[in-house]
């Protein structure tokens, strides 16, 4: 069974703003109006300690501003900053049918359609236009493949396999 990433890096806390007790967040996810729903945090490696947010503001497409509850002063969320904020798996955003975590996906055994094993999934490059698979032979041949529905007609999460119907030329 494979193993399962069951925290999340969500954002950065870059700064703070004002004098109580606001924080600026660099967000690191794809959608940043997901932190409006986000009931709490954790921060850094601390698993134990959960951080309650009263209030949150999009002020730009990767930015957000978030208020901790009981952290009333600029002073109190000091420790906050140049700090990472997880989530866990079950806090996370609801996926539709077709979407997965990137995290899950890595590992993956990628194959042409007839079932040749071209290698295993190592990285996902994010780009505007679409997503790149970086996968590894077992040779050590590194393939940058475009996560499009022609290249990849194919993700199977059940059985950890991509399937890829690559162009002339993509796996040379």
């Amino acid at each position: 069974m494979k193993n399962t990433l069951e925290y999340f890096k969500i954002g950065k806390i870059v700064t703070t703003k004002g004098l109580k007790g606001e924080l600026k967040v660099y967000s690191h996810t794809d959608e940043v109006e997901r932190f409006l729903e986000l009931e709490y945090f954790y921060m850094g490696k601390d698993r134990e300690t959960k951080y309650y947010i009263d209030k949150v503001n999009v002020i730009a497409n990767n930015m957000v501003t978030i208020k901790v509850r009981d952290y009333d002063s600029v002073e109190s969320v000091q420790k906050f900053v140049q700090k990472f904020m997880y989530i866990d798996r079950e806090n996370s955003y609801e996926l539709l049918e077709d979407e997965m975590f990137i995290v899950d996906m890595i590992g993956m055994e990628v194959k042409k359609e007839d079932g040749t094993l071209i290698g295993i999934l190592e990285d996902v490059l994010q780009y505007s236009a679409n997503d790149v698979y970086v996968v590894k032979s077992e040779d050590g041949e590194e393939y940058l493949i475009p996560a499009t529905y022609e290249v990849v007609p194919e993700i199977n999460a059940k059985e950890n396999y991509i399937i890829v119907n690559p162009i002339p030329g993509l796996l040379d």
